[in-house]
């Protein structure tokens, strides 16, 4: 049978997730392999090195570099405070003293008889990262990090902004037609990740905002809301860094788009479950797609060996189309042709039979659909 290697969205009822998390610099790690995590406890923690103000300390006292060392009340490696006293002359008959104060919190890193200059280093930052999914530390990653992993249910979307958020699900309409207004945001939505239909505007993102929901997932939005949302037009670079206040899912794609069948069920029957979610977003090499990950109490085994030769597309798979103009419909692949067919552009390509499932069959380019995996 023919079949096509045709990347996709992952909507899974129950799937093996292992999520890396790893520090941005090397630190300790706080917990041991086979240790059970929650998704907010801190896995691994490392300190930042503060910032560095360089402070003129012999030319704000008016004295000879050489002559610094001995004005020091503080010395190399003390600690000391904003606007303590860090130097000082000896004036005349203990009067008249000039003194230099400590810009910032930190440490006197260094003291220079050449320059007449002190280093002043702010207190280091502590780094955290947290486990994100409630599950089993798999591997341990030296100084760096871990790897956790859990039983879960696995919604990927199709484009998402704001980072990781962790909260229950609350379904707030009843179709995946249904959009999502201001009005249907109604009762305890704080710490919520609140799920809507087709379509999602800014005055219910502001009024989701407003009542302390930390996401939304939706099926679609269309450029003018998004914009309005994020207050700039958003680039091709990698999302999820958006200093937003709430995390945005969409799972079809831009425009008033039917949230997948599929999708709004297993949502549905996930409403009320904690859920871990994040917004980012990459469509270029190295593809990142948001996701919706809800933890299950069940343990399945998945050989690793099965997820690596599955077959891709072919005859009866559910695919998305991801070009105009049949943008965001969803279909089952009814024929794979062999031979290449001429498009529009007058190109030769592989194309694929597509049944909608409004019962319409169309013919298209294998690179304008994209996998829904089960």
């Amino acid at each position: 049978m023919a079949h096509a290697y045709t990347p996709g969205l992952k909507v899974a009822k129950k799937t093996l997730v292992r999520k890396e998390r790893r520090l941005p610099l090397k630190g300790e790690v706080l917990v041991c392999k086979g240790q059970k995590v929650k998704a907010e406890d801190v896995v691994a923690r490392a300190l930042l090195p503060g910032n560095v103000h360089p402070v003129n300390v012999a030319g704000l006292l008016g004295v000879t570099p050489s002559e610094l060392p001995s004005l020091m009340i503080k010395k190399e490696g003390e600690c000391v405070k904003e606007g303590e006293i860090i130097a000082e002359t000896k004036g005349i008959f203990g009067l008249f003293k000039n003194k230099v104060t400590s810009p910032c919190d930190g440490i006197i890193e260094s003291i220079s008889s050449i320059t007449g200059q002190v280093i002043i280093r702010e207190n280091p930052m502590p780094v955290e990262v947290i486990a994100y999914i409630d599950g089993e530390i798999v591997e341990i990653i030296e100084n760096e990090g871990v790897v956790v992993e859990t039983t879960a249910s696995f919604i990927q979307g199709i484009f998402g902004v704001g980072g990781e958020v962790i909260g229950k699900l609350k379904v707030m309409v009843n179709s995946p037609e249904e959009e999502l207004t201001p009005e249907k945001i109604e009762g305890d939505v704080k710490d919520k990740i609140i799920v809507g239909g087709s379509f999602v505007t800014k005055e219910a993102i502001d009024e989701a905002k407003k009542k302390g929901a930390k996401g939304i997932v939706v099926g679609g939005i269309d450029d003018i809301n998004l914009k309005k949302f994020l207050g700039y037009d958003i680039g091709v670079a990698i999302t999820g860094s958006e200093n937003t206040g709430l995390t945005l899912i969409i799972t079809e794609g831009f425009g008033k788009m039917k949230m997948a069948k599929r999708t709004f069920e297993l949502l549905l029957e996930l409403d009320g479950k904690k859920a871990s979610c994040n917004g980012a977003t990459q469509i270029r090499a190295g593809v990142i797609r948001p996701e919706i990950i809800v933890p299950l109490d069940e343990k399945v085994m998945i050989k690793e060996e099965e997820e690596s030769l599955k077959e891709g597309m072919n005859v009866g798979t559910v695919v998305r189309i991801i070009r105009e103009p049949y943008f965001g419909k969803i279909g089952k692949v009814k024929s794979l042709p062999p031979e290449l067919r001429k498009i529009e552009t007058e190109s030769k390509v592989r194309v694929v039979e597509v049944e909608l499932e409004n019962g319409e069959v169309i013919i298209i380019p294998r690179a304008n659909v994209e996998i829904i995996e089960e």
